[in-house]
């Protein structure tokens, strides 16, 4: 509880704290759906927001309001496996890496500096299109984040390598502390800012590619995802025909999560790195 005290003091945690909990809310209404999100038709089309259709409706004659709610948890779950899965993999691959050195780090950063170099957009986007027959939420997930864990690995590893040369560490291999107990012990409260900054930032970044291969027209489009909101905006000439409660819906939540989600990873990261909480106190 004093931890989110502390949090709640700074003005960008407060204002994306309560943006994700009303997006958390947003999506859990979901489960309450009076329609199915995959089957058009069930509306009259391209009504204006009214106290029926709180924010009108589509030309596929779907809910835009109800569809929403779908899109926002998807979108949610995709960016949640992909940001959980790479970190898992980044925080194995740049510990090991910088703590082991030698042959483990040539052969591990070999892999990771293969995926900085090659241009990953367009990798991703032909890896989309051989499996967009299977591409679901979860197995879309799992591509982004095979793909987001290099740059955060290679972060991670240089931080390791600088705390490995520090006289605690010295100290406790030769006290006969283990390998795991070290890094679990020694070097996890110093990676942990940087793990969640990563983590949050991996998450927007996760969110922003769903919504471009969706407008690409290369996910499901009958899976309701901030993406496929705007591919069918889009594809309907929803600006051209002035309907702008259809396009400004999912382009809204779309800004409202990447600003919440960045400001609350600056906060956090900030909050728990040591130093910069040594100076807010000085400051004080």
């Amino acid at each position: 509880m004093r931890l989110f005290r502390d949090l709640l003091r700074d003005y960008r945690f407060a204002f994306a704290f309560g943006v994700l909990c009303i997006l958390m809310v947003f999506a859990l209404l979901s489960f309450f759906s009076p329609y199915d999100p995959s089957r058009w038709g069930q509306v009259p089309r391209d009504l204006r927001p009214s106290a029926q259709h709180w924010l009108g409706t589509d030309s596929n004659g779907q809910d835009i309001f109800w569809t929403a709610t779908f899109a926002v948890r998807n979108s949610l779950i995709i960016a949640v496996i992909a940001g959980v899965v790479s970190r898992i993999i980044a925080v194995i691959v740049g510990m090991v890496a910088g703590y082991k050195g030698r042959t483990w780090d040539r052969v591990l950063m070999f892999f990771s500096d293969s995926l900085l170099v090659i241009p990953l957009f367009l990798i991703i986007v032909m890896m989309a299109m051989l499996i967009r027959a299977s591409l679901n939420l979860v197995s879309l997930g799992l591509l982004l984040a095979f793909f987001g864990w290099a740059w955060d690995a290679r972060l991670i590893r240089s931080q390791i390598l600088s705390l490995r040369e520090r006289d605690f560490t010295q100290t406790a291999i030769l006290s006969g502390t283990g390998t795991f107990k070290l890094v679990m012990n020694e070097y996890m409260p110093y990676t942990t800012p940087l793990i969640f900054s990563t983590l949050i930032n991996n998450m927007a970044w996760a969110i922003g590619l769903e919504i471009t291969l969706a407008i690409l027209g290369l996910l499901d489009l009958a899976t309701p995802t901030l993406g496929t909101m705007l591919y069918w905006a889009i594809n309907y000439q929803a600006i051209l025909l002035g309907r702008w409660w259809w396009v400004m819906t999912p382009i809204t939540l779309s800004v409202a999560l990447f600003i919440a989600l960045y400001w609350l990873s600056v906060s956090i990261s900030e909050y728990l790195d040591p130093r910069t909480r040594v100076q807010r106190v000085g400051a004080g």
